[in-house]
């Protein structure tokens, strides 16, 4: 059985320039943290030598697993596929642009181990990125906030840390990784915004268009808001005493390890 806390995953398309030292940077984040990690990056069918980056940090760094799609299959499904291939319990997510910071990842894992959180969302207090990107995202935000009532000011935001059960239980559709808080939400889970760092890109350029993303964004609300309101949790059955209703839980992994436990006897 693994003993890997976190998985750390990235979903990157051409970050050949970006990647090395994101990656020391993750490494002397969590090193500090002294929690036992791993580091997944999927070169999501890049066109630069991002995958040739990415095999020769592995050969020094045994903790780092690179995935490769040979074609660009989305940011989204890149972390879905991630998740699916982690060991951790808990997940992180970053861009591989590295405007997030890893510097902010022990706080937000010291945060999520008091164990009442599936997600902890990363909310950009201050955001080094153009005016028309600014705008669009606040924009995007806004109306997202008041239509799904997730109570998240920047669910774009990359960095994030959840829980890897309650990820890998949500529905897969493409761009689901910009609405896991109001999807979580929905399936009963806590969630909470913390305020991080954002730095300038340093190299590349983004992958993204602002107007098709913020299009995208918004067919995609109409879709979110169907499937929540479609999946939400039924009203709890009436049960005999002497069989109590099974439901799904969304314990902390470890407290329900400790509660399904068998008591030892005491007689």
């Amino acid at each position: 059985m693994s003993d890997i806390r976190l998985s750390v995953l990235i979903p990157a398309r051409n970050e050949a320039d970006n990647l090395p030292g994101l990656l020391d940077e993750v490494r002397t984040a969590l090193e500090s943290a002294a929690i036992a990690f791993e580091i997944l990056v999927v070169n999501d069918g890049s066109s630069d030598a991002t995958g040739d980056v990415l095999e020769r940090y592995a050969q020094h760094e045994p903790r780092l697993r690179p995935l490769h799609h040979p074609t660009s299959a989305g940011q989204s499904t890149s972390i879905w596929q991630a998740a699916w291939r982690a060991r951790g319990d808990w997940l992180a997510t970053l861009d591989g642009d590295g405007q997030n910071d890893p510097a902010d990842l022990p706080a937000m894992v010291e945060r999520f181990e008091r164990g009442d959180l599936v997600l902890l969302a990363g909310h950009r207090v201050t955001r080094n990125d153009g005016a028309v990107k600014r705008l669009s995202s606040r924009l995007a935000n806004a109306v997202r906030s008041r239509l799904l009532h997730d109570d998240t000011p920047d669910t774009g935001c990359g960095i994030k840390v959840m829980r890897r059960d309650a990820m890998l239980a949500l529905p897969y559709f493409n761009h689901m990784h910009r609405f896991l808080p109001a999807l979580m939400r929905a399936q009963g889970g806590n969630t909470l915004s913390w305020p991080v760092n954002h730095r300038p890109r340093s190299a590349g350029r983004s992958n993204y268009g602002t107007l098709d993303r913020l299009l995208a964004g918004l067919l995609d609300l109409g879709g979110v808001m169907w499937l929540i309101h479609r999946s939400k949790l039924p009203a709890p059955l009436e049960m005999p005493d002497s069989a109590p209703e099974q439901r799904p839980s969304l314990q902390h992994p470890s407290t329900q390890r400790e509660a399904e436990r068998p008591q030892e006897s005491t007689s």
